[in-house]
């Protein structure tokens, strides 16, 4: 740095430090004066302090008011609502069956009434608490003022607790829902008579339903305003559990004028199903009544009145009133008659039950569908499938059954045995056009069970070999008698029933027509040998060989002509009393019968009388041996009248013959 520049430096700095100090006595002298004035201002900061302490606290007040001003409004409504409210339940003192409409409006209004009364109170208590924290956080000395503010909050706390005491026994709402509860019940019973059931009206449901009409649609509206209220203030379970009650025991009034007390026959009750065959036919129609027309109209009744509460609520309603008026009874009955003992009719019956149940199939699943009724469909497809398996069962065991019958022994008067009619009709009955589509979609069912495929000819062909047991039975039987006149007899009866009992109907055309001209030939076998065995031997004993030539002259013609009388006598005596307890059962088979027997012994008796009576009558005139050998055919054919008609056949039609 040069010389001149450390100069200009020096006397820089020496004009900074004279203006510091020029500066410094100027602020002394500023302190000094003001001095006085601190003093001032020091001594009079307390009257400032409790002046702005004051302006505080009424700037906290306006607050309150701001309080006080909102719940003015409020408090105001709740003395009009509340004399609102005292007159609204002195008009819910009258009964709701003189104007409905009206006493439902005043139920609602007064709902909301006591509903704006707790809003009204609850939100004056709300700004009212809020000054009550302010003046107890604030030490407000005056104690009168929170006392009344306080005695304000109790009397809001008792209006807002009015609402729920109104819905507590003894509350004007409980009250006024009871009667509308009961008003409900007297609509429900005014309205609900058992239908009118009668023999003709069972017969006439099959046809088609005779349900009455649903509720008249005023009866119905007011049903359903009813419902309305009381759902809103949460007592619908009360008006279902009252509509359940009524409905129900109008229900079982109905069903008790059918007289369905055999619905509770047990099994140990009966012995077969034959003993309560007929109480299964009523069954099946008083069913068909029941849910056609019972409980199709409590379904359409349970559907309009509880219509706007939801399908939940109206299905489990009609659910209950199928249960509770007696649908079990009707599922119990058909498990009672699956529990019986396996007898050929227990399948006939077996499958009238199951056509009841599927002919009603499309209405059990549109009135019992819901998930509310799934215990009754249950139940139901429960017994479907036991009368399915027990029917089922019963016909793949008919030919066994009729197989073990071939031990038994036939009847001793050769006719034919109870077996073979029955089982003859009843194969006709399961072929005819009643039984054979309920049996084959019976069959199929089961088989599609176990996936096994159904076979068209299943149903004949189990048939087929039922007949073909029992054409081996017979065979059987035949040899089991100890007179082979008589097995003759009991096969030509036999052969002669299957042709003539089989022809023309479903059964003989099932079987063929070469099976039937079978039978009818071996019947005429048979009825050729019985006769040739038996009466066909009578004959031979009135033979004339010796008696025109006879060395011995007239005498001794006489004696061989007594002799062959007598042999002929006690030969017919002996096949009388061993036939006479035979019967040949059919009336047309009979005549045949007359008209061989008489072919073969009366023109040979005759002959004989007539030719060689003058050998007995000795003496006579002509005419008299004529009279008396007419005589002798008489009491012949007496004798075979008697016989004949022991084994229903009639004498007259033998004498017809002659």
């Amino acid at each position: 740095m040069t010389e001149s520049e450390s100069i200009d430096n020096l006397v820089a700095a020496r004009e900074f430090l004279k203006s510091s100090l020029e500066r410094s006595r100027e602020l002394a002298f500023a302190i000094d004066k003001s001095v006085p004035r601190l003093e001032e201002i020091n001594q009079s900061l307390p009257s400032l302090e409790a002046a702005i302490k004051a302006i505080e606290r009424k700037c906290s007040l306006f607050t309150i008011r701001v309080h006080i001003d909102h719940a003015v409004g409020p408090a105001a409504a709740v003395l009009k609502v509340y004399d609102a409210v005292h007159g609204l339940e002195e008009s819910l003192l009258s009964d709701p069956c003189s104007n409905l409409s009206r006493y439902l409006s005043v139920v609602k209004r007064l709902e909301e009434a006591l509903k704006f009364l707790t809003d009204n109170c609850r939100l004056v208590i709300q700004w009212l608490e809020d000054v009550v924290i302010f003046l107890e956080d604030n030490a407000v000395d005056d104690d009168i003022y929170i006392l009344n503010v306080k005695k304000s909050l109790r009397i809001l706390g008792e209006l807002r607790a009015t609402e729920e005491r109104s819905h507590l026994s003894g509350g004007c709402l409980f009250a006024a829902f009871e009667k509308l509860e009961i008003e409900f019940r007297n609509i429900l019973i005014e309205n609900s008579y058992p239908l009118p059931v009668t023999s003709s009206s069972i017969s006439v449901a099959e046809q088609g339903s005779i349900a009455p009409l649903p509720f008249p649609v005023p009866v119905i509206q007011k049903l359903q305003a009813i419902i309305e209220r009381l759902t809103a203030n949460n007592r619908l379970e009360k008006c279902i559990s009252m509509y359940i009650e009524v409905r129900s025991s109008n229900a079982r009034a109905t069903l008790q004028a059918l007289d369905l007390h055999y619905l509770e026959t047990s099994l140990s009750e009966f012995d077969s199903v034959q003993s309560i065959e007929g109480y299964i036919d009523q069954w099946s129609k008083h069913l068909e009544f029941a849910v056609k027309d019972l409980f199709a109209f409590e379904y359409k009744v349970c559907n309009d009145v509880f219509e706007k509460s939801g399908p939940d609520v109206w299905m489990g309603c009609f659910a209950k009133i199928a249960i509770q008026s007696g649908m079990h009874a009707f599922i119990k009955f058909g498990n009672t008659v699956t529990k019986g003992k396996k007898d050929a009719i227990k399948l006939l019956k077996l499958l009238e039950i199951f056509a009841a149940l599927n002919r009603l199939r499309l209405d059990f699943n549109r009135l019992f569908g819901g998930t509310a009724c799934i215990e009754i469909r249950n139940q139901t497809r429960d017994l479907v499938k036991k009368v399915i398996d027990g029917a089922c069962e019963i016909f793949w065991e008919l030919s066994f059954q009729v197989e073990l019958q071939r031990q038994s022994t036939p009847p001793p008067d050769a006719t034919v045995p109870r077996l073979v009619s029955f089982v003859t009709d009843y194969c006709n009955q399961l072929l005819d056009d009643k039984y054979r589509p309920i049996l084959t979609q019976v069959l199929k069912i089961h088989q599609s069970w176990d996936h096994e495929e159904f076979e068209e000819g299943l149903l004949s062909n189990q048939v087929h070999n039922i007949i073909k047991e029992i054409e081996l039975n017979l065979e059987r039987w035949a040899k089991t008698y100890e007179d082979t006149t008589l097995s003759y007899l009991f096969m030509m009866n036999n052969h002669w029933y299957l042709f003539k009992n089989l022809k023309d109907t479903k059964l003989g055309d099932l079987m063929g027509h070469s099976w039937l001209t079978g039978h009818e030939q071996y019947m005429g076998y048979y009825a050729a040998v019985y006769l040739r065995e038996s009466w066909g031997k009578l004959p031979a004993l009135l033979s004339e060989e010796g008696l025109i030539l006879f060395p011995g002259g007239r005498a001794t013609a006489r004696d061989l002509v007594k002799k062959r009388l007598k042999a002929f006598s006690e030969a017919f005596d002996d096949m009388y009393k061993k036939q006479s307890n035979w019967v040949v059962s059919d009336k047309s088979l009979r005549g045949k019968t007359c008209e061989l027997l008489v072919e073969i012994v009366v023109p040979v008796y005759r002959s004989f009388m007539h030719n060689y009576m003058p050998l007995v009558e000795q003496g006579a005139s002509p005419n008299r041996w004529w009279c008396a050998a007419e005589m002798h055919v008489t009491v012949l054919l007496d004798r075979i009248t008697v016989m004949i008609s022991k084994s229903q056949i009639s004498g007259a039609d033998i004498i017809s013959l002659i």
